[in-house]
């Protein structure tokens, strides 16, 4: 499209959009939300930059293939499973860092993980989508 209007709107919401995914992403072992969910607002976000500006604006944006994405966020989630196991305790079991205000530990890992994967997905099917 060339609406400036969209695009100056896009610049505005799809960073408004990406702070919130970062937000759901965050608070997802605590309370409702997770990487799943997160992913998909952010999903929103690249979808709505896709539209104003294309997708080579989106790839330019990632620096990453969101193949490349999928498989770094399934070793992430993965790893964070092993160092339960390494803990000597069952895969995917919470081990927690020793508190420091910010409580960090493998769930925010697989969240993490999760939305990689998820992103990914979504990225993947939408740039294909677009650019055909």
């Amino acid at each position: 499209m060339r609406s400036v209007i969209l695009k100056t709107a896009t610049r505005l919401v799809s960073a408004l959009v990406m702070v919130l995914a970062v937000y759901l992403l965050w608070r997802g072992h605590h309370a409702p939300g997770g990487g799943f969910i997160a992913a998909l607002v952010a999903a929103t976000g690249f979808a709505l930059v896709a539209l104003s500006e294309g997708p080579a604006a989106v790839r330019q944006g990632l620096r990453l293939r969101p193949s490349h994405m999928m498989g770094a966020g399934l070793g992430l989630a993965l790893g964070s499973g092993v160092i339960g196991m390494l803990a000597q305790r069952p895969f995917l079991t919470g081990v927690w860092w020793p508190p420091s205000g910010v409580v960090v530990g493998t769930p925010l890992l697989f969240d993490t993980g999760v939305f990689m994967v998820v992103l990914g997905a979504i990225l993947s099917v939408l740039l294909a989508l677009e650019e055909t």
